[in-house]
């Protein structure tokens, strides 16, 4: 054997071994981006269980044209206001005057708290609040 034929080889296993190298490399960010995902899903699930809420009061008042809503938050996980959504017969409606215990400033809505709506409406006849996990409570409107 020449220098060619052990020269060429020392050139293919130092290829190999390069080609190993960039291939744990990615194999292993891989695998971790996939376990950090797995781990966010697994939070995600935990609130979602934890969230509760009831819609408690859903009154329109035929006078001034506005649905009152009232829902409290039964779970053990802090909502946000802007990540919850209204429902007026199917159709969405803003949360810009929504009120957590009285506090129009806040995007936090705690366990155990009230949040208010007033919305500007035609006559409903079913309202249904729905939470940034998903989870969601209907009602019928009553009209006064």
């Amino acid at each position: 054997m020449g220098f060619g034929v052990s020269g060429a080889t020392a050139i293919i296993f130092l290829g190999l071994f390069i080609a190993a190298g960039t291939m744990f490399t990615t194999t292993s960010a891989t695998v971790e981006q996939v376990g950090e995902a797995q781990d966010d899903r697994q939070e995600r699930l935990l609130d979602r269980r934890n969230t509760a809420i009831t819609v408690t009061s859903a009154v329109y008042n035929n006078s001034t044209s506005t649905l009152n809503l009232s829902v409290s938050n039964g779970g053990s996980t802090t909502l946000s206001v802007n990540g919850t959504t209204v429902l007026v017969d199917n159709e969405y409606r803003s949360t810009a005057t929504a009120r957590v215990e009285g506090n129009a400033a806040t995007d936090l809505w705690e366990p155990g708290e009230a949040m208010t709506l007033n919305v500007s409406t035609a006559e409903p006849a079913r309202v249904k609040v729905v939470t940034e996990y998903g989870v969601a409570d209907a009602s019928e409107v009553t009209v006064t």
